[in-house]
């Protein structure tokens, strides 16, 4: 019912856009998040999420080749969290049920603990909690390039724009990203309010026209 009635909203807001000119989505290079308005001529040389191998819940190792071509959502995340991970995971089940049979619409999700976040564990996480691992990837592997694609593709930190002054430190945060298929960053939104999802599903069918078109 939730769900429902999550999809009915974006359905009438998208119903009464459609009167006027639809407006692109920003683009955001920046960690602290600055929207940028540009043609996708423009955006060929702009920040892009860096190249990546990392390994999900089913022991598949997922690059960037892989989602070349998709929308996706990224977040951090780890198993054990018991604050903002949990509200996370279930804004993020809005995701998923929201496009159960789109291929182009894909989640991603980050442990920052993977020396205790293995494939198994990752794999017993999305057992729980009803994950599509052909819709929803957990991702564990180096803990350094994972910090280094929180920090320096995603903007991931808690804050925005908050200074690290060691990059050992824990990565914690509460923000959702959006990120088009040239992987260029689309949107930001706070993973714990479900409101932002009915937001993100929004921005997700305009940036799915906005593919379309171009």
């Amino acid at each position: 019912m939730k769900n429902s009635l999550l999809i009915a909203m974006v359905i009438i807001v998208t119903g009464c856009a459609s009167g006027s000119k639809e407006i692109r989505l920003p683009y955001y290079t920046q960690v602290d998040f600055t929207p940028q308005w540009m043609s996708s001529e423009e955006a060929e040389t702009i920040h892009k999420v860096a190249e990546f191998s990392l390994t999900n819940q089913e022991g598949q190792q997922i690059t960037n080749a892989d989602l070349e071509g998709k929308i996706y959502v990224a977040n951090f995340f780890f198993t054990i969290c018991p604050t903002i991970c949990p509200k996370m995971t279930n804004n993020l089940q809005r995701i998923q049920e929201a496009y159960p049979n789109d291929d182009d619409v894909l989640l991603v999700s980050h442990t920052v603990m993977p020396w205790m976040d293995s494939v198994q564990v990752l794999k017993e996480f999305a057992q729980r909690h009803d994950i599509n691992s052909n819709k929803w990837h957990l991702l564990t592997g180096d803990k350094d390039l994972i910090y280094s694609l929180g920090r320096t593709s995603y903007f991931a930190d808690e804050g925005f724009g908050k200074s690290v002054t060691d990059e050992s430190d824990f990565l914690h945060t509460e923000n959702i990203v959006l990120v088009d298929g040239d992987q260029h960053i689309r949107g930001v939104y706070n993973g714990t309010l479900p409101l932002e999802m009915a937001r993100l599903i929004e921005d997700i069918l305009r940036l799915k026209g906005e593919q379309v078109s171009f």
